[in-house]
């Protein structure tokens, strides 16, 4: 007799062979220059429950550019696997038509050439016009978001998070959970909670005083005669990668005995389907999957992976869908006798050229805008480079930003966080205060000035490394790598923390970093109270008025091995 896990295999071969109909469609369409909103929502339904997943859209409300990492590497098991695929390697792994609409949204392959083509992605306006049209086809889906939601923009950081609020509001999410909306700070979370409409899921967020869970660990919906529970992940490493002194009050942490609990208690109470909405970043949620019993799915956030296909570990399937609005994942489940018996998933790319804006969240977009358009809107200079931030190492966004930090603070070496989130602007285009922000927005955003010797600047870079490339998931705390300027060095990211990073170098002489020698050091986003120095968005403005136009060279400073 075939086994559950065999079936839910045949279930994944059948959605890979479906969805690989849907390229060559894409690929036919594309050629015609015809893609259509129609084809793009095109889905036979299947079974009878429907999961809309949306992540880490960090405050877009407009359409975007959006340039996927060219470099995402994995370590220990995880090496070689999706999510670390990338460019041509990714096209082949799923199969994909180089040019195609599919190959444009999910590689940094041929980006600028195809965003001629294709356009920005995105937009709330976007979303909300596919989730009404899934809506209406399956009236019991449920709207998850990942978090990450309420940050990452100029808007989202004036309104503290309000604008988003509104918009999500209007989108009628059935429920979130959290990881940069903690960066608001403990009361303004709270405000912001005690007036959602939808809970606002924390298995793993206890009360430092008392030891016990801050807020609800699952919600528990009835759809379509089905009883589903929804338990929160938030992400795990908040006092780690953000200021601790934001939310003194909380502790985090995976805390898989926690999860496999939450799990016992709602199989307990009869559920017939059980989903983990995850911010842990899909390395952490592949290791939980193996280890925690009874997940049918893990919705999973942080990584800002977007994969056409689930993943499946054991009898969980895994779905990642992407950033900055880029794709509305669509899992529909056939759930029989309190299990998961099948499903179809589809990756949805927003194209904003191709589906139409929904009229009312447009409104509401345009309403929440308009007190800032005129800063949003003021240009402060040219690029005649790509912008962009994501992939394991320096991007061209913090190139830029070092290069600011270095010139405007009279700096010797720049440190930027290795943050994955920002849209791209492309060649020719202004440079925007509004593009600036969606780069540096935060609410720890001072750009200090200190005295750093070379052993401490190993040691910074040694930690943070090893956030990234511990080959145990769960030690893995971090985003990317630090982003540096004025300094080189080489990593050999197969090697133990310590002994990762080597010739260091100050590219400004060439001579060897001296491990007792003090350099001055600019740097921003600094998780420590009471950090002093100016905005970092005041410090790169200034220096894109001065130089007026953005002209960056490839950066050779860090050399990779152990890949």
């Amino acid at each position: 007799m075939i086994s559950r896990r065999e079936f839910l295999q045949a279930s994944m071969a059948a959605s890979v062979i479906w969805g690989a109909s849907g390229i060559g469609r894409w690929s036919r369409l594309a050629a015609q220059q015809a893609l259509s909103q129609d084809q793009l929502l095109q889905f036979e339904d299947f079974g009878n429950l429907t999961l809309i997943h949306i992540t880490d859209i960090h405050a877009q409300l407009k359409p975007i550019w959006f340039r996927e990492p060219e470099i995402n590497l994995g370590v220990g098991e995880a090496k070689g696997r999706p999510p670390h695929v990338s460019g041509a390697d990714f096209l082949k792994l799923y199969g994909l038509k180089p040019g195609s609409p599919e190959a444009y949204a999910l590689t940094h392959v041929d980006f600028e050439a195809l965003g001629k083509t294709y356009g920005r992605m995105g937009g709330m306006d976007r979303i909300a016009t596919v989730v009404k049209a899934i809506r209406a086809a399956r009236p019991e889906a449920l709207l998850l978001d990942g978090g990450d939601t309420w940050h990452g923009s100029m808007t989202s950081l004036l309104t503290k998070g309000q604008d988003m609020v509104n918009a999500m509001n209007a989108l009628k999410v059935d429920a979130m959970t959290s990881h940069w909306e903690w960066t608001l700070g403990t009361e303004r979370v709270t405000e912001i909670v005690d007036a959602l409409p939808f809970p606002f899921l924390g298995a793993n967020i206890f009360d430092k005083e008392w030891n016990e869970p801050a807020f609800p660990p699952y919600e528990i919906f009835e759809r379509g005669g089905l009883r589903i529970a929804v338990i929160g992940q938030a992400f795990p490493y908040m006092p780690i990668a953000n200021p601790g002194w934001m939310f003194p009050e909380y502790s985090f942490g995976v805390r898989e005995e926690r999860m496999q609990e939450m799990v016992d208690e709602v199989r307990e109470k009869g559920v017939d389907l059980v989903v983990c909405l995850s911010h842990n970043g899909f390395d952490v949620d592949r290791k939980m999957a193996s280890r925690v019993k009874g997940i049918d799915v893990i919705l999973t956030g942080h990584t800002h992976d977007a994969l056409p296909e689930p993943l499946l570990v054991g009898e969980t399937i895994l779905i990642a869908s992407g950033s900055h609005g880029k794709f509305v994942s669509r899992v529909d489940l056939d759930v029989r006798d309190g299990r998961m018996m099948g499903f179809r998933h589809k990756l949805i790319p927003i194209f904003s050229d191709v589906i139409a804006p929904d009229a009312e969240m447009a409104a509401l977009v345009d309403t929440e805008r308009a007190p800032y358009q005129a800063q949003l809107s003021e240009e402060l200079a040219r690029t005649e480079s790509l912008l962009y931030r994501r992939g394991n190492f320096n991007g061209t966004w913090d190139d830029l930003i070092c290069q600011a930090m270095l010139s405007e603070r009279d700096a010797e070496i720049a440190m930027s966080p290795g943050v994955r989130w920002g849209p791209s602007v492309m060649p020719g285009e202004a440079i925007r205060r509004e593009d600036l922000l969606n780069a540096t927005s935060m609410t720890y955003g001072a750009c200090y000035r200190n005295q750093m010797t070379g052993e401490f600047l190993r040691t910074v870079l040694e930690d943070v490394a090893d956030n990234i490339f511990n080959p145990d998931p769960y030690y893995q705390q971090g985003g990317d790598m630090v982003r540096v300027g004025g300094l080189g060095y080489r990593i050999d990211i197969s090697q133990p923390i310590g002994s990762r990073i080597s010739e260091m170098t100050l590219l400004r002489t060439g001579e060897a970093i001296d491990p007792a020698r003090s350099y001055t050091v600019a740097g921003w986003a600094s998780v420590n109270e009471g950090t002093e120095g100016p905005q970092i968005w005041d410090v790169v403005e200034s220096h894109l008025k001065k130089i007026g136009t953005v002209r960056l060279e490839p950066n050779s400073s860090v050399t990779i091995t152990g890949a």
